[in-house]
This record gives C-alpha cells, sequence and structure tokens, in this order.
C-alpha cells in the first residue's frame, strides 16, 4: 500500500467499535424506515446487524424522530449514530439522547451553531462525523474549483478546516468524509485529506444509485483508496434495501483483499461445456450463503475444466460432468458424485461441516 493512512489513523471508539490505527474497515449502512416507527426501525437494524453490520445511522429530521432515539438506542447492540442537517437543536437531542455518534455537516448548519453542537457532544464524549458533501460546499468556493482534482481538494480543506474549529471546542472523537456523486473528484478529496489528517475517513460515493451501477461506481471509486490504505470505515450508498448495501460493502472489502468477510462464491462465466443450468444453482447457494459469518470459499462450477482444476483452492465446491452429474470436491479432491437436483444440498452439507470445524 502506498498510503496507508489505516494504520496511522487515531483510534477512535464509536460505542462497542473502534475506528482507526489499524482495526478493521468497518461496515455501515443507514436505516430507511420512519426513525419515529420504533418498531420498525429496529427491525430493520436486526436484519442490517444479521447481514454484518457494524455501525448503524438512522434520519433525525424532526423532534419526533429525536424522541424515538433513546428507545431505539436501548433496543440494539450496534452503535447509534444520528444524521442531522440544518437545525442544531436536534443535535442537542440526539446527544441527549445517548447516540454513539452524530453526522453534521456546518455547510448547511452554520459553524457557530456547529460548534455549540460539538461541545455539548465533546461534554457527553458523543463522537462525531463532520460530513462535507461537494453538492454542499457554498457556491462561491465551488465556483472556482475547475475539475475533479481541485474540487476534491477544496472538500478537503473545508473538512479540515471544520475539524480544526472543532478541535479547539474540546472535540476528541471524530471521524471526516469528503463524498461526491463522481469517483474522480472523490478520490481526489480523500487522497488530499489522507494526506494531511489522522482522524478516522468514512468512505463512500454519494447518490451512487440503484443495486447495479451503484455497486460498480462505488466500487470503481473507493477500490483504488481501499488499496492505497485509505478508509476506516465505509457506506455503499444504494436505492435499495439497506441489506443489500451490506452486503456490497463486505463484497467489495473482500475482493480488495482489505477484510475477508463471509463467504468467497466463485463461478464460471458459462461456455458451451456448461451441461446445467448453473445461474439457478448460483442463485440457490448465494440466497442460502448470504448470511454465513465464516471465511471460506465455495466453488460452483458448470464444467469438469473449471471445476476441481481451476477451482482447486476452494473449500468446497461443486462442477459439472458431461452425463449431467455434479463432482462435489474440495480443496481439488473428489468427495463424491451427486445428482443435479441434490447439488446445492449436498454442498450446503459440506459448507456446514467445514463451518462447523472452523468454529472449534
Amino acid at each position: 500500500m502506498r498510503n496507508p493512512h489505516r494504520n496511522r489513523t487515531r483510534s477512535v471508539r464509536i460505542g462497542s467499535v473502534r475506528l482507526g490505527h489499524g482495526a478493521p474497515v468497518r461496515v455501515q449502512s443507514m436505516t430507511n424506515t420512519k426513525t419515529q416507527d420504533v418498531k420498525a426501525t429496529l427491525q430493520q437494524i436486526k436484519r442490517l446487524q444479521a447481514a454484518g453490520c457494524e455501525l448503524v445511522r438512522v434520519a433525525v429530521p424532526d423532534a419526533k424522530a429525536v424522541k424515538a432515539l433513546e428507545k431505539i438506542v436501548r433496543g440494539t447492540t450496534l452503535p447509534i449514530i444520528a444524521d442531522i442537517h440544518f437545525d442544531y437543536t436536534l443535535a442537542l437531542g440526539a446527544i441527549a439522547a445517548k447516540v454513539a455518534k452524530i453526522r453534521i455537516n456546518p455547510g448547511n448548519m452554520g459553524l457557530d451553531r456547529s460548534l455549540e453542537v460539538a461541545q455539548a457532544a465533546a461534554k457527553k464524549k458523543v463522537a462525531i462525523r463532520i460530513g462535507v458533501n461537494s453538492g454542499s460546499l457554498p457556491e462561491k468556493l465551488r465556483q472556482p474549483a475547475k475539475g475533479p482534482r481541485a474540487l476534491g481538494r477544496l472538500m478537503a480543506s473545508t473538512a479540515l478546516h471544520y475539524a480544526k474549529a472543532f478541535e479547539k471546542a474540546g472535540v476528541r472523537k471524530m471521524v471526516l468524509s469528503v463524498k461526491a456523486s463522481d469517483t474522480a473528484t472523490t478520490q481526489a478529496a480523500y487522497r488530499a485529506l489522507a494526506a494531511t489528517c489522522q482522524w478516522p475517513l468514512h468512505l463512500g460515493i454519494t447518490e451512487a444509485g440503484g443495486v447495479l451501477r451503484g455497486s460498480v461506481k462505488t466500487a470503481a471509486g473507493l477500490s483504488p483508496l481501499l488499496y492505497e490504505g485509505i478508509g476506516d470505515t465505509i457506506r455503499v450508498s444504494l436505492t435499495a434495501d439497506p441489506v443489500t448495501e451490506i452486503t456490497v460493502a463486505n463484497l467489495l472489502l473482500s475482493a480488495t483483499g482489505v477484510r475477508q468477510r463471509g463467504v468467497d462464491i466463485i463461478s464460471c462465466p458459462t461456455c458451451g461445456r456448461t451441461v446445467s443450468k448453473l445461474n439457478q444453482l448460483l442463485e440457490q447457494v448465494e440466497k442460502a450463503l448470504t448470511n454465513e459469518p465464516r471465511s471460506l470459499t465455495v466453488a460452483v462450477m458448470g464444467c469438469v475444466v473449471n471445476g476441481p482444476g481451476e477451482a482447486r483452492h476452494a473449500d468446497v465446491g461443486i462442477a459439472g460432468t458431461p452425463d449431467g452429474a455434479f463432482m462435489l470436491f474440495s480443496q481439488g479432491r473428489l468427495l463424491r458424485r451427486v445428482s443435479e437436483k441434490g447439488a446445492v444440498t449436498e454442498l450446503l452439507k459440506e459448507v456446514k461441516k467445514l463451518a462447523v470445524v472452523s468454529k472449534r
């Protein structure tokens, strides 16, 4: 890694979760329920936690949401982050409700009011994320910034300006983010911030889009930063079920080698040698192993060429054969032949055995 910012950041604890200074890159998401609907919000948080979410943000647009926060905090073991814009009194209310962190943008709250919030958070030892988005910069600042690099550097310098003011206000638990909806600006902003800042960084591409486009854009934008050692926590912002954000984030961290979370399912692209409905089998395996916490490699292959040979490294896998049966194998070694109808069931049985062994 050319810029191991992750290993030299300050350590910041968000509830029971530690960010920065060599801690794993943490995965987070945001609920899309009405926060005042405590039951629905806690149900969604439970689903997110089961999928591997480690920090969760909730919207706080009004006093009703503030009133619900204390019950939400008590109802889950996940650290709750209150997302607040414009109204500083909502942030003060969230701090009083004992959230683990608040997310504010001084650009739309005003620095003076933001500093009042900073002082209150410091007193209660509540962490703060300073969020600077390209769209929230004042027009007079954004106009002279020509091109992604200039805009990214402007975002980084703006975030640092706020951070220094917050430090003077006594804040000792802080996370910074500088997100844009395009990848070039986002990368420029985070690289500039990582070069001059030791606070943990929250990575993301804002307004990334739907599942397919948003996942591709996020991977394109954040992978280079993750490879460079930049970023301490990540959110994949998708127009979709928030649980999908966790799945994509974990896949991204695993693909970049930053953090292995859950099962790595490998499969071949199919060709004329494929003799089964491989895509349907793959969907069944992916659905069954979505929340499997063990770090395993599982292969779903259409023929023997891509089976035990090229997938020899898989902990367990299946591969189609010319007669329509499947080979069930582990580490390149044939375990037994199984029918196409029972291939997924037998594969999952072997995965379960491996999971049990790995827990001992």
